[in-house]
């Protein structure tokens, strides 16, 4: 038997396929209604019910707002909110030319916790052939990278909670 356009079985399946694609909108959007922008303009990150268990984008959202500002002299290279990945791109400062660094964050936790976020310096020199070579970071780096995003994400969360 030919198809023929506008059959009874040729109705049932455009049905059943914009049936099927309005659940899977209708899921996606649904999923969405709780998300906080991790950005929130310029107070910070908006308020959820609790804020340090941000957990529909598993990250806290005072952590991703307190890295993204203390790495803001640094070209941003890629920002994943919902796992938690900040990298910048290579930045060499203009008084040290001959060296550069690369700078990963984990965020790890939904509450704001020292263990909830994890700092990767990376660091090049230029050799005498003009060639970027690895070499090592110092491991105080990261620490006092951590230790301004904490800082910084206590003020956050301070600021917000006075009003």
């Amino acid at each position: 038997m030919p198809f023929v356009r506008g059959t009874l079985l040729h109705r049932l399946g455009m049905r059943s396929v914009a049936v099927s694609i309005l659940a899977c909108a209708s899921v996606g959007v649904a999923g969405c209604s709780h998300i906080m922008h991790p950005l929130g303009g310029g107070d910070g990150p908006k308020q959820v019910s609790n804020p340090d268990s941000a957990a529909s984008i598993g990250v806290n959202g005072y952590l991703w707002r307190a890295t993204l500002d203390t790495l803001s002299f640094l070209p941003l290279a890629s920002a994943d909110p919902y796992g938690g990945v900040i990298i910048t791109d290579w930045y060499a400062n203009p008084e040290l030319p001959n060296e550069r660094l690369k700078v990963t964050v984990y965020i790890l936790d939904a509450r704001l916790r020292a263990d909830g976020l994890n700092v990767a310096v990376f660091k090049q020199n230029k050799g005498p052939d003009g060639q970027w070579i690895d070499a090592p970071s110092a491991s105080q780096t990261e620490t006092d990278l951590e230790n301004a995003i904490l800082t910084k994400a206590r003020q956050l969360k301070l600021s917000n909670i006075k009003g």
